[in-house]
């Protein structure tokens, strides 16, 4: 017997959608990462390209050690420590003390709590990378922290990298420091340079170094928080939408008849806010979308209306499913159609500048758009 059938009146819709959505949020954790480089070596303006804002101007920071503020993202997925206007030398020495005992304190913690990844930045220009700064990685490294030496600001023409970058990136790697990838400095440039028209480049790069040093338990969260690597989320999306797919067979695999197929709302409750969490959209707007959701899962008997459930039966192998049971196949073929035109949502959302991107999550338009994915979903079912 398939299992009861759920209250879905649009307040016990809403609720569970609500909750759902504070559980996928809150199964994201954290990645939690610290930069370190002298005053102009382009921090912010590189973890704004990495993540799309600067944490440090946008979230909430509190002082953790001597010359070392910890920012947490407002969306809850990112965390920065942050040594403004670090130098070596003293300040540098005070804040790898103080770093020690953090990491001593952390070693207690889940996984998910820890220093995850160390960029270290060296501005090109400078032309040189000090003793002191080597010895500064070297002490990161030796507290078991993994350590991405990254070059920024690098000017490039017609695609030649400055031959000064080179020859100071073929000096440090030459030190051979115990830093990811392969001991060998990450060359970037975060901004388009008007004057001498140098692209950004490098990002991706130094992207896949980090995911390659992060916990299991971290990737998830890096992957919502980052803002360069789109194919990493919808991967995430995938596995999220196959699990729900599995569940929903499971479910229909003792027919469901047509007027008991509500029963398929919860999975896709739980798989629309995963996918959610996943593409990285704000929790602050999880009330909005709890209330969007529950509108597009209360247009007919299932989850996706009655028109969907229609349309879809018609193009399951075999033909139209007799006396209007919805099989395993159905079921999974739904919850694959109403992930994808979910997901789709979000990656709309996502595009959007932030400011169109908060005022689409709390209006109408978040329906329609489920609507118009939906049906395009159904029409590419019917050509198959």
């Amino acid at each position: 017997m398939p299992p009861n059938t759920p209250d879905l009146t649009p307040a016990a819709l809403e609720g569970m959608f609500a909750k759902e959505f504070a559980e996928a949020f809150a199964s994201m954790g954290m990645f939690n990462l610290a930069v370190f480089g002298k005053t102009g070596s382009g921090k912010s303006t590189l973890i704004n390209a990495i993540f799309g804002q600067d944490v440090a101007s946008t979230g909430v920071g509190a002082p953790v050690t001597r010359g070392l503020m910890y920012y947490q993202h407002p969306d809850g997925f990112l965390g920065i420590y942050d040594s403004e206007g670090f130098e070596t030398g003293t300040s540098g020495n005070a804040i790898l003390a103080g770093l020690r005992s953090l990491i001593a304190a952390d070693a207690a913690k889940p996984v998910a709590e820890r220093i995850h990844a160390v960029w270290y930045l060296v501005r090109w220009s400078d032309r040189r990378f000090e003793s002191a700064q080597e010895q500064f990685v070297r002490e990161l490294a030796g507290m078991g922290l993994p350590v991405i030496i990254v070059l920024t600001q690098v000017p490039t023409r017609a695609g030649e990298i400055h031959p000064d970058a080179l020859a100071l990136a073929d000096h440090i790697n030459s030190l051979h420091l115990p830093v990811s990838p392969d001991g060998h400095v990450v060359l970037t440039n975060a901004l388009v340079d008007q004057f001498s028209d140098s692209p950004v480049y490098g990002l991706q790069t130094l992207l896949d170094a980090t995911y390659a040093v992060v916990p299991q338990a971290a990737e998830r969260a890096l992957t919502a928080a980052q803002v360069v690597d789109v194919s990493r989320k919808k991967k995430e999306v995938a596995t999220i939408i196959k699990q729900a797919v599995t569940v929903a067979m499971g479910i229909g695999a003792i027919p469901v008849p047509f007027a008991d197929a509500a029963v398929l709302v919860p999975n896709q409750v739980t798989m629309i806010a995963r996918i959610t969490a996943a593409w990285g959209l704000p929790p602050s707007k999880s009330r909005s979308l709890a209330v969007a959701g529950s509108v597009v899962l209360t247009g007919g008997a299932t989850m996706a209306g009655r028109y969907a459930v229609t349309s879809l039966m018609k193009f399951i192998p075999g033909g139209a499913i007799a006396g209007s049971a919805i099989s395993a196949t159905v079921a999974g073929t739904l919850t694959k159609a109403v992930g994808t035109a979910w997901s789709k949502v979000c990656e709309f959302a996502w595009n959007l500048p932030d400011s169109d991107r908060e005022a689409f999550l709390s209006g109408p338009e978040v329906t329609s758009k489920f609507t118009s994915f939906l049906g395009k979903g159904t029409g590419s079912l019917e050509k198959k």
